[in-house]
């Protein structure tokens, strides 16, 4: 794409960013309004829940994936047409994949991991499918942010670790695709669970549906995919904060503070991962549970204060997060 193509910079700018991806979004967001609607309107319910759940949390989950990398890819100084294509592919992936969510929800059947009739299995299939394809298309994508620096450090490494850190957390819902003990033994039509120790469609937190009786691979999955959101505005927490702590107006103190950040939310990662595999609930976390959120906690906490007490103070401020130039800022 040239910048011949492309609207002026102002109010409209964002109309320049990866436009299939924008479109994806835009889809996205009618298809949250209409779902809400059906958990309204639609008194079914599957695996404990109203029936549209599982689409306005997809539907949410796709639409912010979307505009964030509809943006970055905007940004990119290099591999710029690699990763448009990458973008496209993704784009295309999770709209098939949210085509089958919608079409299963309205025949009142699961979509994932079910092959209780040769369709349930097509779809399914084709959704895994479509998965691993939009898994590889972001990999391609987050590999160009590392051929794009930005002028800011801290920046540039909140920006990498975070898309790292999604598609880590990404590969973990695949976790879920294993066939458990009980589902091998029976030959049943489920090969798949998010629930580790319990069948699917126990007690859950309201809305999210993370079981409260047994492990969930959702949790880490989840707050993986969604690192590329976090670590961001935890820098942009950092920049303003920047304006009272003179120690954070130095670059390297910012950068230093993001890489804590990041290996502390990579620790976490692993942690609730593990605590999922044990099938322990979240929100029962036991005493060897809490000694590892605690060390993660005092670790970070311990680096962040250490890394403020060695920054010397510099009279410059912080920049701002975005500009309307190219490149990442």
């Amino acid at each position: 794409m040239t910048s011949a193509s492309r609207p002026p910079a102002g109010r409209l700018a964002f109309l320049r960013w990866h436009r299939p991806l924008l479109l994806l979004a835009a889809a996205m967001a009618v298809l949250t309004v209409f779902a809400i609607g059906g958990m309204i309107v639609d008194d079914r319910v599957l695996t404990g829940l109203p029936i549209w759940t599982k689409a306005v949390k997809f539907a949410l989950s796709t639409l912010i994936y979307a505009v964030t990398w509809a943006w970055l890819i905007d940004q990119l100084t290099a591999w710029r047409r690699a990763a448009w294509w990458a973008g496209t592919v993704a784009a295309i992936g999770l709209g098939i994949e949210l085509v089958i969510i919608v079409i299963q929800i309205v025949r009142g059947t699961t979509s994932h991991f079910n092959f209780t009739t040769p369709l349930d299995g097509a779809l399914w299939s084709a959704m895994g499918s479509t998965i691993i394809v939009v898994w590889l298309a972001t990999v391609l994508a987050a590999a160009a942010l590392f051929r794009s620096p930005a002028r800011d450090r801290a920046r540039d490494f909140a920006i990498r670790s975070g898309a790292v850190l999604s598609v880590v957390g990404a590969a973990l819902g695949m976790l879920m695709t294993q066939p458990t003990r009980a589902q091998l033994d029976s030959g049943g039509s489920i090969r798949g669970a998010h629930t580790v120790g319990l069948a699917d469609g126990g007690p859950g937190l309201p809305i999210l549906g993370w079981s409260t009786v047994g492990g969930d691979l959702r949790i880490p999955h989840f707050l993986g995919m969604h690192a590329l959101q976090v670590i961001p505005l935890v820098l942009i927490a950092v920049e303003l904060a920047a304006r009272r702590l003179p120690a954070l107006r130095e670059a390297a103190a910012r950068r230093g503070v993001l890489v804590v950040v990041s290996v502390a939310y990579a620790a976490l990662l692993a942690v609730l991962t593990w605590q999922a595999l044990r099938g322990q609930s979240v929100v029962r976390p036991d005493a060897l549970t809490l000694l590892a959120f605690a060390v993660i906690a005092l670790a970070a906490t311990t680096s962040v204060v250490v890394i403020l007490r060695g920054a010397a103070p510099p009279e410059q401020s912080a920049p701002a997060l975005v500009s309307t130039g190219g490149g990442v800022r």
